[in-house]
């Protein structure tokens, strides 16, 4: 469990919830020596069209999918947000990226979505909670988010999950307050069911990887596991809407903020 103080609030100690509760370790990519990394058929219907809509092996529909080359009704999340432009400050965060800039495989990241996506960076905390029209939010849902107060989040990097096989994402560690996760208990004000995996879309590949560009993103990713890349405080959180899985289209349909409790409190 990692403990350190709060940058915002000197004197405030932090505990970040860590591996062991979280599901980042478990959920991460099995890579074979050896063996290429395959886009799987997950990734290859939702996001391949996006970034390299004509590659051979684009699924452009399935049956009982509601995925069209990659676009969808839309769909209405609550997410937290990630300010790029601190990101691309982080010293920790370019050296990662010049990393993968500089990788045999970096030819094969879609470099080019980066600047479209980067005022809508966030890693999701309740998804899907509606669909063409955007979900009222109660008013003591509302309440119980303004009263938890600014949240410390600490992103750290690579991830390549078990699912989405071409998507890499950084981690989001969130604070434990008074023993508990405080995604959880964002989660539990809207009645969503608590989830321990939290990550921030970032880079996308347009193609599968050879055994040698496997192997060295694999190292990447180990590599990066442990490290830090960007501490922040969350005041807000969005209420966003999407017709694909990118976030290419996307529009904020509302900030909620997390700290109207002490707004309603101050003289």
């Amino acid at each position: 469990m990692k403990r350190d103080h709060d940058d915002a609030h000197p004197g405030r100690e932090v505990t970040f919830c860590d591996d062991a509760v979280l599901t980042y370790d478990r959920s991460r990519t099995t890579f074979e020596p050896g063996k290429p990394l395959l886009l799987d058929e997950a990734y290859r219907l939702a996001h391949l069209p996006l970034v390299a809509p004509h590659h051979p092996g684009v699924i452009a529909n399935l049956p009982g999918r509601f995925y069209d080359m990659g676009r969808h009704p839309s769909v209405f999340s609550l997410v937290l947000p990630v300010d790029d432009a601190a990101l691309r400050a982080s010293p920790a965060f370019i050296a990662m990226e010049s990393e993968l800039k500089t990788a045999p495989f970096a030819a094969k990241i879609a470099w080019d979505i980066l600047p479209r996506r980067a005022e809508r960076l966030h890693a999701t905390l309740c998804g899907s909670l509606g669909t063409d029209v955007p979900p009222s939010i109660a008013p003591a849902a509302r309440t119980v988010l303004g009263d938890l107060g600014p949240l410390t989040v600490e992103l750290r990097g690579l991830f390549s999950g078990n699912v989405n096989r071409g998507r890499l994402y950084l981690r989001a560690y969130p604070e434990r307050r008074r023993g508990q996760n405080v995604f959880h208990m964002v989660q539990s004000a809207l009645g969503r069911q608590q989830t321990d995996l939290y990550v921030v879309g970032l880079y996308n590949l347009t193609d599968d990887l050879a055994p040698a560009e496997a192997a060295a993103l694999a190292g990447i990713v180990e590599r990066w596991w442990h490290c830090p890349l960007l501490r922040f405080e969350a005041r807000d959180l969005w209420l966003l809407g999407a017709r694909d899985d990118l976030v290419l289209d996307a529009a904020i349909i509302e900030t909620l903020s997390l700290d109207a409790g002490r707004q309603r409190t101050s003289p």
